[in-house]
């Protein structure tokens, strides 16, 4: 095994949640430092004991995920809205306003928000989480030009059918209905396994995406294909 990020000192949110596993397990075997926690990101006062045994990290990956609380836009509910960019927008701000100033204060660091390609395109019926999720993907955009001349990358990960506890639970992918939906609507025909997904973070994550900055890279198996 090649070890493309030996020693580095990486975090990641949410802690068994969404792509957690997946990439705490690569990243892992490929020889970073992973640390991670359960505890959802604050993004008030709170933060910086979240953050305080921390310490200094190369890699950033902004592991954020939420219910996607589907509703038609007449019966989205106040609650529903606030808590999605609560636990989705709110805390990716919080952790690239904290980390990657430091990053670029040491010379260079990498930060990858794992987010979604719903609203590369809209879905129907999910409106609330396209609207949070798509504030994840303006905000990469625009922070990643911001550090780039800092020699801090910043992109995203926009996934969509991909295997994971959250949105598409192996429970979900073994019914006739998902299946029928699957050949419908996702060109290559499958899910892709969470071990993909977490491939491309670990390539956004190394010193061979030095040149791809504030990115939102669709891993839909066609379903979405630009920004």
């Amino acid at each position: 095994m090649s070890r493309r990020l030996e020693n580095k000192k990486v975090f990641v949110t949410q802690d068994n949640d969404f792509m957690d596993p997946a990439i705490c397990d690569l990243f892992s075997n490929e020889g970073a430092q992973v640390q991670s926690k359960a505890d959802p990101v604050p993004f008030d006062n709170s933060f910086h004991h979240y953050q305080k045994d921390i310490g200094e990290i190369d890699i950033l990956i902004a592991n954020l995920a939420h219910n996607p609380c589907t509703a038609r836009v007449q019966e989205i509910k106040d609650d529903d809205w606030q808590n999605l960019f609560n636990v989705m927008v709110h805390p990716l701000m919080t952790l690239v306003r904290h980390f990657a100033p430091r990053m670029a204060e040491r010379g260079g660091g990498k930060i990858v928000a794992i987010t979604s390609a719903a609203p590369l395109r809209g879905i129907s019926g999910s409106t609330a989480y396209c609207a949070a999720r798509g504030a994840q993907n303006a905000f990469i955009k625009a922070c990643g030009l911001e550090f780039a001349s800092h020699n801090v990358q910043i992109n995203a990960v926009a996934q969509n059918y991909v295997s994971n506890p959250e949105y598409f639970p192996d429970t979900l992918l073994e019914t006739e209905r998902f299946q029928t939906h699957l050949r419908r609507n996702v060109p290559i025909n499958r899910v892709a396994k969470a071990s993909e997904s977490a491939e491309l973070a670990l390539f956004l994550a190394s010193e061979n995406s030095d040149f791809i900055v504030g990115q939102i890279i669709p891993f839909s198996g066609g379903w979405a294909t630009n920004t």
